[in-house]
């Protein structure tokens, strides 16, 4: 299926319903709430788990059942931060020589892209994709155009219809 990745009506609700259609009835809900760190995390991927958890729970973003989508996005912002520190290790034994940690020499004297390059340019693909289905990049969350200020009252509510009794 192609096009336009279907919007949660949750979040129809929440931006009121912008389209104007009809409302689908039966969607899954989720409980709300923030799912555990899964195990086979490593450190670099707990730590931002921890940061990123309770914040997208709070914001309604992340359920128990999204914990898949959370873990793939910390391992990869765990596999890019341990690809970045070990090509910035490369470049300091080169003497701060950036293209030391990018390239390496072949047996025949090619010049070759080093393979941690690779690791680190995938890992922080595949962290942006996930960021953006858990609504973490700014044009994700432009998307989802919730109005923070929805349901608070402005200064003319009242005015109509005041004195009115309902029936």
């Amino acid at each position: 299926m192609k096009g336009r990745k279907p919007i949660p009506t949750k979040l129809k609700v929440l931006t009121g319903n912008p389209g104007k259609k009809r409302l689908p009835q039966g969607e899954p809900e989720p409980s709300p709430g923030v799912p555990d760190v899964p195990p086979c995390l490593d450190e670099y991927a707990k730590e931002e788990w921890d940061e990123r958890a309770d914040a997208l729970a709070a914001l309604g973003v992340v359920t128990e059942v999204d914990m898949a989508a959370l873990a793939a996005y910390c391992a990869s912002y765990s596999r890019w931060r341990h690809a970045e520190e070990a090509l910035q290790a490369r470049v300091d034994s080169a003497g701060g020589n950036p293209l030391a940690g990018m390239v390496d020499v072949t047996k025949a004297g090619n010049v070759i892209q080093n393979a941690l390059v690779g690791i680190a340019n995938k890992a922080a693909a595949d962290m942006v994709r996930y960021a953006a289905e858990l609504g973490m990049t700014p044009s994700a969350r432009a998307r989802l155009a919730i109005d923070p200020n929805r349901g608070a009252k402005g200064k003319f509510d009242g005015l109509i219809g005041k004195g009115r009794k309902s029936g």
